[in-house]
C-alpha cells in the first residue's frame, strides 16, 4: 500500500474513534437536556462511527498493514440550545466527508485501485450521513421551539434501530 494512502486511512481509523467519542458527548448533552429520543440517536450515531472505524482498521489488516492506534481528543464543545449540538453533528460530517475524499484523492493519485472501490462505500454512507445531520437541523429549526413537536421529534428519534453496516456484517 502506498505509504501516504496507509497514513491517511491510519489516521482515519482515529477520526472515526473521535467521532464516536464526540457523538457519545452529543448523547450525553441531551440525555441531561431530558431528551432521552436525541440520546439514544446519538447512542446509535456513536455505534456508527465505532464501527467505521472497525472497518478502516480490518481493511489495513486485510492489505498486511500494521494498525497504529493513537491518541483520541475530548471533545469540548458546549450547548446552549437542543440546536447547536445538531449544527455540530452537520458540520462534523461535512469535515469527516472531506477526510474520506482526501483518502480517495491519495488512492488515485497512487493507482490504488483497491483502496477507491473499498472507499465507495463511505462516500455513499457520508452522503447518507450529512442528508441525516441536515434534516435534524432542519426539523430542529422547523419545529424545535414547539414543545408538542419537539416532543414528536424525541419520539421519533427514539424508534431509530441500530443496524450493522455492510461490511462489518458482510465479514
Amino acid at each position: 500500500m502506498d505509504a501516504k494512502v496507509y497514513e491517511l486511512i491510519n489516521d482515519q481509523i482515529r477520526k472515526e474513534l473521535y467521532s464516536a467519542y464526540l457523538y457519545l458527548s452529543f448523547a450525553d448533552y441531551y440525555e441531561e437536556e431530558g431528551l432521552e429520543g436525541f440520546a439514544h440517536w446519538y447512542e446509535i450515531q456513536t455505534q456508527e462511527e465505532r464501527d467505521h472505524a472497525l472497518i478502516f482498521r480490518k481493511y489495513l489488516h486485510e492489505n498486511g498493514c500494521k494498525v497504529k492506534l493513537q491518541a483520541i481528543d475530548q471533545p469540548d464543545k458546549t450547548f446552549s440550545n437542543h440546536l447547536e449540538p445538531l449544527e455540530a453533528a452537520l458540520e462534523h460530517e461535512k469535515y469527516i466527508t472531506s477526510t474520506i475524499n482526501d483518502i480517495y484523492t491519495a488512492a488515485l493519485e497512487a493507482k490504488d485501485y483497491r483502496t477507491m472501490k473499498f472507499l465507495d462505500w463511505f462516500i455513499e454512507e457520508q452522503q447518507e450521513e450529512e442528508d441525516n445531520a441536515e434534516k435534524q437541523v432542519s426539523r430542529m429549526r422547523l419545529f424545535g421551539s414547539d414543545a408538542k413537536a419537539l416532543y414528536d421529534l424525541d419520539q421519533e428519534n427514539a424508534a431509530r434501530v441500530y443496524t450493522v453496516p455492510s461490511p462489518l456484517a458482510n465479514a
